[in-house]
């Protein structure tokens, strides 16, 4: 599939892999004197057309912020909301996402969810493991220092039961050890509300990402404001901890 970078100039990149952080749907919802309810719910409706938009865009990689570890400790009548929104999101849109061709993968830590829960990420995930139009990764409950302290466990483990070396851990086996083992870093990251920072998103994964900070709250996030992005993307020159082309023919 071309992506925008096709359609408007053959020089423009676009990313494979875009990583949001879905923010402000409660203030959006208080703008407008409702419920933070109906701020998630307007929220479910972005991810939708954003979901579409990366497919448009020729986005391989999609990962969205969908529930953070600490989210938890919100108000449980706000958490139990955002519980039934993710059920509904997964047994009203799979269906579509399966025919569209989109893969889900689910990051994040899963022990301790209710079973239900579970059940519907693992369904979610066996319906449409076979497919590769689109990789929709959905971090639930997920946390980058919980990713990486995981991580570590894991290979603290191996090191005592001596099947690594501790000097052996590289970069790379760590990056093995985490839950998006199999997904590409992301080449950009977008987050909506006007906020500038992780969040504790993909900390290990964003290393060298290109960053978009919008001020829209995610509600308001359309299929322009990804475009908008794609070509923030574009302009820039990454350079991974070298030095730029016109910095060396200086």
């Amino acid at each position: 599939m071309r992506g925008i970078a096709a359609a408007e100039s053959e020089e423009m990149t676009t990313p494979a892999h875009v990583a949001i952080i879905m923010d402000g749907n409660g203030r959006w919802a208080k703008a407008r004197g409702l419920p933070r309810l109906a701020g998630h719910r307007a929220g479910v409706e972005a991810l939708r057309q954003a979901v579409r938009a990366a497919g448009e865009f020729g986005v391989s990689w999609l990962t969205v912020y969908a529930f953070s570890s600490e989210n938890w400790s919100r108000p449980k009548s706000e958490v139990s909301d955002l519980m039934g929104l993710l059920k509904l999101f997964i047994r009203r849109d799979l269906a579509e996402l399966h025919q569209n061709g989109v893969r889900v993968k689910i990051i994040g830590e899963r022990a301790g969810l209710q079973g239900d829960i579970k059940i519907l990420l693992e369904e979610a995930e066996a319906l449409t493991a076979g497919n590769d139009a689109l990789n929709l990764v959905i971090a639930f409950n997920y946390g980058g220092r919980d990713e990486i302290a995981r991580a570590a466990q894991k290979l603290a483990a191996a090191a005592v039961s001596g099947s690594i070396a501790p000097g052996d851990i590289t970069a790379e086996i760590v990056a093995e050890a985490l839950d998006t083992r199999d997904v590409p870093d992301p080449d950009l990251v977008i987050r909506t509300s006007g906020e500038m920072r992780l969040s504790n998103f993909l900390l290990w994964q964003a290393a060298y990402s290109e960053l978009v900070f919008l001020p829209c709250y995610w509600p308001d996030f359309t299929r322009e404001h990804f475009a908008d992005s794609l070509r923030e993307f574009a302009a820039r020159e990454r350079r991974f901890g070298g030095v730029s082309a016109r910095d060396v023919a200086l």
